[in-house]
């Protein structure tokens, strides 16, 4: 049984080459080879953080949305902690 989830993803872009788009379609990516099925990604845009956390002072928030099996999640936090470009990832079931 599939359930829909929104999943909320704070990319690092410092002392990338890439461009923000690049990395957003990356991370979607990644997402789509676990099984997840995409139906929304809204860039939110540069947000500058309230203290410096791991030298960094802000990133880029993308909200996903997608549809997956219950133990997706777990999958998706394991591989997305491997890639450098996510800084900070935080998911929640939509209703």
């Amino acid at each position: 049984m599939n359930r829909k989830y929104e999943g909320l993803i704070v990319l690092n872009t410092q002392g990338t080459e890439k461009s923000v788009d690049d990395l957003v379609g990356a991370v979607a990516k990644e997402l789509e080879a676990e099984g997840a099925k995409l139906d929304e990604i809204k860039q939110i845009g540069r947000k500058q953080f309230a203290y410096n956390a791991r030298k960094l002072d802000g990133g880029h928030y993308v909200n996903y949305i997608f549809e997956g099996e219950a133990d997706i999640i777990e999958k998706i936090k394991s591989r997305l902690t491997l890639n450098d470009s996510v800084h900070l990832q935080h998911f929640q079931r939509l209703a």
